[in-house]
This record gives C-alpha cells, structure tokens and sequence, in this order.
C-alpha cells in the first residue's frame, strides 16, 4: 500500500529530494561557482518532471487516503507550473548576477516552493491543502525580500509574511468550521455531507472563510492588498516568479476546493466567487490607471486578470473550468514574455521601472519594442491575440451558465482595463525624444520575449492543442 502511495507522490518526492541534495551541495562547495550549477540543473528538473507528469500520467489516482490526488486536473496545472517556473529560472540569472543577488538558496527555494504548489494542486484533505500552501508560502517570503540592502525589498517580505500568516489563519479557521460541521477533513467526505443536504450555515462559514484564504493567494480584490507593495519591492525576477507559477496553484487548489469538496453546493458558492471576479477586474483596471511604476502596474494587472480567471470559475461548470485552464496558461505565457522585456530596462546598469522611460523606445530597440506591442495587446484582450481568446472562452463559460450579467462587467473591464496597456505602447512608439533605456538583453531573454509574442500570434489557429487538454482536465475534475 504504501509502495503504491509513493510511486502516486514520486514526482513531489523527487523534486525534494533534489532540492535537499542541491542545498547540501550549494552549502559544501564554493558559492559563486554552485549557484549557476543548481540554477541550470533546477530548471531542467523542472521540465523533465513537467515531462515525466505530461506524458506518464493517466487516470485519476489516490494516495495515503484520499489526501492527495492525481489526475488529470493536475496534471495540467503542475506541467503550467514546472515549465514556467523553469523558464523564470533561466530568465533571472543573468540579473541575479549583475545585481549580486545570485546565490545558491535561490533556486532552492524555488524548488521548494514548487513542491508545495505541486502538493497544492493535488491536495484532497483539507491538511494536505495547508501544508501545500505553507510550503509554498513560507519559500515565497524569502525569496521576496532577497534583497537585503534594500529597505523596499525587506518591506515587501515582511508585509507578505504578514499578511499571509493572516491569509492563513482565516483559511484555517475556515478549515476548522468545515471539518466540526462536515465531521471530516477529506474533501470526497465533504462533498458527501454537502449532497446528502446536510449543508449548515456553519459549514457556509467555513467555505466563506476557506474562499477568502484562497482568494488572497490569488491576489484576489478585496484580499489584494499586498500585490502591489511585493510586486514593486521583490526584485524584477523573483516579480516574474510571483506573477505566474504561484498564481496557476492557488487557482488550481481553488477550483479543487470548490469542486472536488462543495461541488454538491455550487449555487452557494458561485455568488462568492462571482462578487470576487467583478470586484477584481474593476478593482484592476481602474487601480492600474494611475500607476507609473511598471511592477506596481503588473500587480494591478495580475489582480484584473485574476478577476477573468475566476469568473471561468464562477460558472461552476466543467466549461468554466475550462475556460480558466486555458486562460491561466495564456496569461503565464504572456506574463513571461512580458517581465523579460521588463528585466532588460536598465540605465547604466542601474533597473529602471518608471513607464516614461519607455517614451520612443522603439526608434532604439524596434524588435523589442515591436514584441513588447505584441504582448500587450493581448494582456489587453485585443484581437487576434490569443489573449482575446483566453478572455473569449470565459466570458463565454458564464453567458452558458446564466451568468450574462457577469460577462458584460467582463467586457466593460476589459475595455477600462485596456487603456493602461495602450499607453505603455503609445510611450514606446509616439513620446517624447528621449534616451533612458541602455540595458543589453541576453540571448535567452531575447528568446522568451519574442517566442511569447509569437505564440500570442501563431495560437490563434489551434491554441496549441491546450483547449482539448484543458477539456480533459476539466473533465476529471468536474463529474
């Protein structure tokens, strides 16, 4: 029994494994030489195990219980999460290390933190859930406050800490009402008691107080509050990181929690989610006007983007899960695109994140900039971009559940939401003479900007093949 549980775990078990055996090899070996070792070792982990999960995994398998799930749910999300954690990886050293941020720890921690995001994704008892989230939390407060000379870098670790540890203890006391009312952790129990009609007011508390644990991880308005102070303080790679795999996982463990536990009380669940995807699109689009910091923008950005993912969510459908699956992967695809352009606005080897030192910036770098267009059009939603087509599918999930009203304040989103990107493009292509931007772009950089703006091109005749794989995910899911 316990054999099959393992061979169930063995990618979690492997990834942290690796991530114990490269601390202690960081640790007995010289430091400046073992970073970029266990950085390229790291991310090609990622992308054998995002293989292995991809291609080896079929059926929908339980260990230790029912505490852990593997299906084809997850195996969706944890191959989004691993493929861009490692191409975030790879982005970041050449910053890391003209910044003297690279050390060795980074990329463990990294690692770490996405076996908790792989547990997250998997979780199937409400302990397991924590532990995935802690895991993948406590990693993720380091790493934002790597920066340790720098006041703004230790700020946004300790507001995160801070404000996470509040996260948690409300998804907690949520957990605890959930299992004194359900009478048991394991989520198949939970949706047992929930169908049979058993469902309280006091388990309603507790799936109020679980949501909005979750809400928080996903940077959700009103729980966003700290998106925007981490995005600006953490630096621009470690920025990247926060901005894609973390957020695949805590959407991933929400559609988990909804589904898989309250699957039986969808019209109670679904006006929640409904009023957190309305208030973050907005909340998003509006907020974002304002900004003139590039990461302080993007936080705002995540947060209106989160809203869309969540409205998929909110038809409480196996379509809308769908519809959230595709719209993740794009938004990951266009976030990494998006922050190797950020991470090469530089001035005399010093980061620059002010907008207006874009203005005319394609007179100097037309490819760069040409790509960076590309990218923001579809964070817009502007077709043909597959971006339109990630906002397309779940807008579309809520129209077919009766939700047409929430597909208009999508739309109206959309439309306010679009005018922040439009002037990032408008700076680049029609400011003021100006010469602010020399940062250089390694080649690998350079790959990911224009590869991501060529897949928001090429993806419009197929999507790839990720609308049948997201169909199928979903479909495991929801039953």
């Amino acid at each position: 029994m316990i054999q099959a549980d393992l061979n169930i775990v063995l990618p979690e078990v492997s990834l942290a494994i690796f991530a114990m055996l490269a601390l202690m090899g960081g640790v007995y070996t010289t430091k400046d030489k073992a970073a970029p070792v266990i950085l390229w070792t790291t991310s090609l982990v990622f992308v054998l195990l995002a293989a292995w999960i991809g291609f080896n995994g079929e059926g929908t398998n339980a260990a230790f219980g029912g505490a852990f799930v593997d299906d084809g749910f997850s195996r969706f999300a944890k191959v989004t999460i691993l493929l861009s954690a490692a191409a975030i990886l790879v982005m970041s050293q050449d910053f890391m290390t003209r910044h003297g941020l690279f050390r060795f720890e980074y990329p463990i921690l990294v690692a770490l933190s996405v076996v908790g995001m792989m547990m997250m994704v998997s979780a199937g008892d409400l302990m397991a859930l924590y532990m995935g989230l802690e895991l993948q939390s406590l990693a993720l407060y380091v790493v934002a406050s790597l920066r340790r000379d720098s006041v703004k870098s230790t700020e946004a670790g300790l507001k995160y800490f801070v404000l996470g540890a509040l996260s948690s203890g409300m998804l907690l006391y949520g957990a605890s009402l959930v299992y004194g009312y359900a009478g048991t952790t394991l989520f198949a129990g939970i949706f047992s008691t929930v169908n049979a009609g058993d469902i309280s007011l006091g388990l309603l508390f507790g799936l109020v107080f679980v949501i909005a644990g979750l809400a928080f991880k996903v940077s959700a308005a009103p729980f966003h509050m700290w998106t925007p102070d981490v995005y600006e303080g953490s630096p621009t790679p470690i920025t990247a990181f926060f901005a894609t795999a973390p957020k695949v996982a805590a959407m991933g463990l929400f559609a988990r929690v909804v589904h898989d536990a309250f699957g039986g009380a969808v019209a109670d669940w679904s006006q929640i989610v409904a009023f957190l995807s309305v208030v973050s699109m907005f909340l998003g689009a509006i907020a974002a006007i304002g900004q003139r910091d590039i990461k302080r923008l993007m936080a705002y950005s995540s947060i209106a983007h989160m809203g869309f993912a969540l409205m998929g969510l909110a038809a409480g459908t196996a379509e809308g899960v769908q519809a959230m699956l595709i719209y993740m992967a794009i938004y990951v695809t266009m976030n990494i695109g998006t922050f190797a352009f950020i991470l090469s606005m530089e001035k005399d080897g010093e980061p620059v994140t002010d907008i207006d030192a874009l203005q005319n910036y394609s007179k100097k770098e037309p490819m760069r900039a040409l790509a960076m267009l590309v990218l923001l059009f579809s964070l817009a939603g502007i077709p043909p971009m597959v971006g339109f087509f990630g906002k397309f599918y779940v807008l579309k999930a809520a129209v077919d559940a009766d939700m047409a009203w929430l597909a208009i304040a999508g739309v109206v989103a959309s439309v306010i939401g679009a005018f922040y990107y439009l002037r990032v493009i408008y700076y680049m292509y029609f400011g003021e003479e100006r010469d602010a931007l020399n940062g250089s772009m390694p080649m690998v950089n350079w790959l990911f900007l224009v590869g991501s703006a060529a897949v928001m091109l090429v993806g419009v005749i197929n999507l790839f093949g990720i609308e049948g794989l997201a169909l199928a995910a979903a479909g495991a899911l929801v039953n």
